[in-house]
């Protein structure tokens, strides 16, 4: 009973702290007045500094992730639901997360299923928040991991014709990730 009441007090609190300082284009809300399911809205039109680059603009104890201005990536003038799942063991074990709107991703397979290695068991921290998560879908939004993907035909196209990638892309956005 005591882990039901500290991830329900977790998770209320990442709530409230997402409602007091939004993730710029992103929205959170709880899905079926359950705090252990929630309703993400990502637009596709973030872009962020890499590694490497937000090395060159801050000291690690500045700033570890940089919003960049809105790209035009395929994603663009997409709004991207997503469900997430915690577990009652939350932080403990890694909560469920997947694409609702269809996408055309190597990292998401065709039932919404992702691949983003934050969320893998052997990687997962306690300490790692929704909100991390979230900034790292968005990240995953504007720069996929075709290493690492789910779909390997689609992660082959993004690495061999990149142009024919983005053209299907931009495609499914349109056609399933218009805003309502």
């Amino acid at each position: 009973m005591a882990q039901v009441a500290g991830s329900n007090k977790r998770l209320a609190k990442e709530l409230a702290d997402l409602n007091k300082t939004p993730l710029d284009g992103i929205t959170v809300e709880v899905a079926d007045e359950n705090i252990y399911k929630w309703v993400a809205k990502i637009e596709g039109v973030r872009s962020f500094l890499s590694a490497s680059e937000s090395d060159h603009l801050c000291s690690p104890l500045v700033c570890s992730f940089l919003p960049l201005q809105p790209s035009n990536t395929a994603y663009h003038g997409g709004v991207f639901e997503l469900s997430l799942e915690f577990p009652i063991e939350y932080p403990f074990k890694t909560p469920k997360v997947k694409f609702n709107t269809q996408i055309y991703h190597p990292n998401v397979d065709d039932s919404g299923n992702l691949c983003i290695g934050l969320l893998k068991a052997e990687a997962w921290k306690p300490s790692t928040k929704a909100s991390s998560i979230l900034m790292a879908i968005a990240q995953l939004l504007s720069e996929p991991s075709p290493d690492d993907a789910l779909v390997a035909s689609i992660a082959e196209l993004y690495k061999s014709d990149r142009a024919k990638f983005d053209k299907t892309a931009a495609e499914y956005t349109k056609k399933y990730a218009a805003p309502k």
